[in-house]
């Protein structure tokens, strides 16, 4: 077996994801290498939803009986996991959501709605970059259509990173929000948010931050960041889907209106006029995500149980080990940087002038599970000529005999397709 430094105890951790026991395909044994797309759960997570719906399954907030008070002491219970893993000032600045897609629209209306000195318009302008996900891309292309807001965008380097090289120019006076990804889910880039929110700060520009692809891997500190808004989601980090969350600076959350009407949200109610529940409920119209957020709370505790500075230092190693091997795979190219510095767990790759749809089908036959497509972020795949890639994306429980079987998958793919 190879040994890395770094690595965790994944013979351990595995034994608390059942599905990893899985066999697929007459008995092959499953190799997940699609983490950047959905992570696997473990037991600590699925045995705290189904305790949920079990013992306290209620509406919270409304209630007095005893299962209302005991489901709103887990949901809010799970606000404070979330602050505190995020190192957020303040709970209130938890808004729960039902994924970072949500998150950021969320933030997209609040600005198309909002007054003064925050409002978006016609005068204004909003950043983004080419290596988005759809999901901050669309947001923002519909609020500049509705706005009359101009979109700006900052492009790609050939090794598949930020071009910055004209950043006083695409960030400027007139920019409103800046809006970008921590760890890019198709080229794997970590990128370099110092540099961004300092140019945003100069112009007093809001800054967004899409942490999806960094809450799961690696310590995550708001503060630190000194952005505006953070979002990320429950599901990619051993959590349920249905959950996602929204950080904002408590002072934005108060001036900024709500997306949503509903019920929770609302302070009073007549018939000629509302007013509004202070954050984070003045965002949380309706009846929330209750037991996605116990699920997420216990993903959170398991997580730290481990560590997040020991889950990166192993996604590092696994990550810099795949490179390696798939380097000397002939015909792969990898599209994104090509070494395991300043690059997150996932790695996408095109080989030779097999489709990648040919690929992940072929791999799959073998029991390995990897991403197939242009990931939602077609824009990168039109930037570098390519009409999609194969993508394989690790976690804390993936293993350098995971990469090795997908090496030799490779080459199977390669001699099937001659």
């Amino acid at each position: 077996m190879t040994q890395l430094p770094g690595l965790l105890d994944t013979e351990a951790i595995r034994k608390d994801f059942p599905i990893l026991d899985r066999q697929v395909h007459d008995g092959r044994k499953l190799v997940y290498l699609d983490n950047a797309a959905t992570s696997q759960k473990p037991r600590q997570v699925l045995d705290a939803l189904s305790e949920y719906y079990e013992r306290y399954n209620a509406n919270v907030h409304r209630g007095v009986h005893v299962l209302a008070e005991e489901a709103t002491a887990l949901y809010e219970g799970a606000r404070d996991k979330v602050a505190a893993f995020v190192n957020a000032p303040s709970r209130d600045e938890v808004i729960f959501t039902k994924n970072a897609s949500e998150s950021l629209n969320l933030v997209a209306n609040m600005l198309g709605w909002a007054d003064e000195p925050y409002r978006v318009d016609a005068e204004t302008e909003i950043v983004i970059t080419e290596m988005e996900h759809h999901s901050n891309i669309v947001p923002w292309q519909l609020l500049s259509q509705r706005t009359g807001a101009k979109l700006k965008w900052f492009g790609l380097t050939d090794d598949g990173r930020l071009d910055l090289s004209n950043i006083d120019e695409v960030i400027t006076e007139k920019t409103k929000i800046v809006s970008f990804v921590l760890v890019s889910n198709i080229l794997g880039t970590v990128n370099p948010v110092e540099a961004i929110v300092r140019r945003a700060q100069e112009v007093g520009a809001l800054v967004c931050i899409d942490a999806s692809q960094a809450a799961p891997h690696m310590p995550l500190d708001v503060q630190a960041l000194q952005a505006d808004f953070v979002a990320f989601t429950g599901h990619k980090m051993c959590g349920p889907t249905g959950i996602g969350v929204l950080w904002g600076r408590q002072e934005l959350l108060e001036d900024l209106p709500p997306f949503l009407g509903g019920g929770e949200m609302i302070e009073t109610v007549s018939m000629h006029s509302s007013t509004y529940a202070p954050a984070p409920h003045k965002f949380e119209a309706g009846t929330p995500p209750i037991a996605q957020a116990v699920g997420l709370g216990a993903a959170i505790d398991y997580l730290n149980a481990i560590g997040m500075d020991k889950i990166l230092a192993h996604e590092h190693a696994i990550t810099e080990y795949a490179v390696k091997r798939l380097t000397e795979v002939p015909d792969l190219r990898i599209i994104g940087p090509a070494t395991a510095e300043d690059r997150g767990a996932a790695i996408s790759f095109t080989l030779g002038d097999i489709h990648p749809h040919d690929v992940g089908q072929v791999l799959d036959e073998q029991g390995i599970a990897v991403r197939v497509g242009h990931h939602c972020a077609r824009p990168v795949c039109l930037r570098y000529g390519i009409p999609a890639t194969t993508r394989a994306s690790f976690y804390l429980y993936s293993t350098p005999a995971e990469i090795d079987a997908l090496v030799d998958g490779l080459e199977h793919v390669r001699n099937f397709f001659g």
